[in-house]
């Protein structure tokens, strides 16, 4: 299982923000594992701090906006791509204004920044969220959609739609996070010409100017409009120029804004606070829909604190239920262990299939059969057992005893058909043969129970 990261160093960027204007400071530091990524504040007293997830977001116009108690903080998205894309799980960012600078318009200076100072791996493992069925979200109008597929690694499709002669239809595609840093870390964010006044009017892009994005000039204007709008953002007069493109630097690719909608997509599901498993496919995105997406992920993830582990019951396991009992001391009718099918350096993972045939189902109870909280426990025991001995040489020469079991909770019956899928994982590193676990059990992509162990390996007389 992949280990967390964190910075190897410290960096700083700084630049004006798209919105305020503001000269801004943005540093980054590494952080914990298990941090997260959090914004802290220090031009406000206290300095706060904020998470970033998606809880947090309250605004999206032209930007994500997080927001914890009186202190707020936009223009994410960019860095938040950055951070993702590369890596890097747990990150501490001081910010000296209300936004990060644009930089650029792009993620590339993020990026070249972490390239530069370089990864640490941390002691805790990431927990990716592996998409498993189908899920959506749409706008009220049907135009924007983002909908997450299944698949066995990591995608995004995006496709943006504009009525516009110079930006109409455009598709970007990213196959791996690994292209990121060529495909689509330089890709600007942009504007049309004739929203810039509305959007000054509404307190935004101060800081906005041709080289900071990509600005479309798609609908013909007067001379005497055209050098209004260049005197409110400050920048020099442009005669009045053919319909295209008309910032400072040409353009990157051809799709640089279907590209740029993907580093947002990025930017905005990074709020989820874990790698996603499974494919992306984004119909006119924007800030708005990606945070309703990463909002209900959230919810998901909250509620069922851990997702069921990944179960194919035509792939070969590690060890079949005679390796199993080469290494457990368990027989009939007390070996509850039928297969392991992962095993890593601090978790375990194995299956239990649950017959109608089950001894105990003969007294528990014969007009409705349930399977006995405590022998679920004893199962999931058993794995943990397992997980334990697979760190020890000559394996069958120990056994496995539980000294405490604490936090058991039960959350749904388990009963003939089902089956059963542990997963446990150590707590504390095994220090003098003892071992701290905390273990789950789940029927398809229900938690059904859990519960904490305490163990001790001791070798055979």
């Amino acid at each position: 299982m992949k280990k967390q990261q964190t910075l190897a160093s410290s960096f700083a960027l700084t630049g004006k923000g798209l919105h305020t204007g503001l000269n801004i400071e943005i540093n980054f530091h590494p952080a914990p594992a298990g941090t997260g990524r959090v914004i802290r504040r220090t031009d406000l007293e206290g300095m706060p701090e904020i998470p970033a997830l998606s809880e947090f977001v309250k605004g999206t116009e032209r930007g994500t906006v997080l927001i914890k108690g009186s202190a707020a903080v936009s223009t994410i998205e960019h860095a938040m791509a950055a951070l993702y894309a590369k890596g890097v799980d747990n990150c501490l960012i001081e910010v000296n204004a209300p936004e990060f600078p644009i930089l650029d318009g792009s993620a590339k200076h993020y990026i070249e920044a972490i390239d530069r100072v370089g990864l640490v791996e941390q002691e805790l493992p990431v927990e990716p969220y592996i998409v498993k069925q189908r899920q959506e979200v749409s706008s009220s109008d049907g135009r924007s959609r983002i909908i997450l597929l299944p698949d066995s690694k990591f995608g995004v499709d995006v496709h943006v739609s504009f009525d516009s002669p110079v930006l109409s239809n455009q598709f970007a595609s990213l196959e791996s996070l690994e292209d990121f840093d060529q495909e689509i870390s330089a890709s600007r964010t942009f504007v049309f010409v004739r929203e810039v006044e509305t959007l000054l009017e509404h307190n935004l892009i101060k800081g906005g100017d041709l080289d900071n994005a990509l600005v479309i000039y798609d609908q013909p204007m007067e001379q005497t409009q055209l050098d209004k709008i260049c005197d409110l953002m400050g920048v020099a007069r442009k005669v009045a120029p053919e319909l295209g493109y008309i910032n400072n630097s040409p353009i990157i690719f051809p799709n640089e804004p279907a590209r740029h909608k993907l580093l947002d997509v990025l930017g905005d599901l990074a709020l989820i606070g874990r790698p996603i498993v499974g494919r992306i496919i984004a119909f006119c995105p924007g800030h708005k829909i990606n945070n309703e997406m990463g909002l209900k992920i959230r919810k998901d993830i909250k509620l069922n604190e851990a997702q069921a582990p990944l179960y194919d019951p035509n792939a070969t396991p590690l060890l079949d239920v005679n390796q199993v009992r080469e290494r457990l001391p368990h027989r009939y009718p007390f070996l509850m262990v039928d297969k392991i099918i992962e095993i890593g350096a601090d978790y375990i993972v194995g299956v239990k299939s649950v017959s109608g045939n089950e001894p105990f189902f003969q007294g528990h109870f014969p007009s409705e059969p349930v399977m006995p909280g405590v022998l679920q426990v004893e199962a999931m025991a058993q794995v943990g057992g397992l997980l334990i001995l697979s760190q020890v040489e000559d394996p069958e020469r120990y056994s496995t005893y539980f000294m405490k079991i604490d936090n058991v909770k039960f959350r749904q019956k388990v009963v003939p058909g089902d089956t059963l899928v542990f997963k446990l994982r150590l707590i504390t590193e095994v220090r003098r043969g003892v071992a701290n676990m905390r273990g789950l059990a789940f029927v398809g992509e229900k938690l059904v129970c859990e519960a904490e162990f305490m163990a001790q390996v001791v070798k055979n007389k």
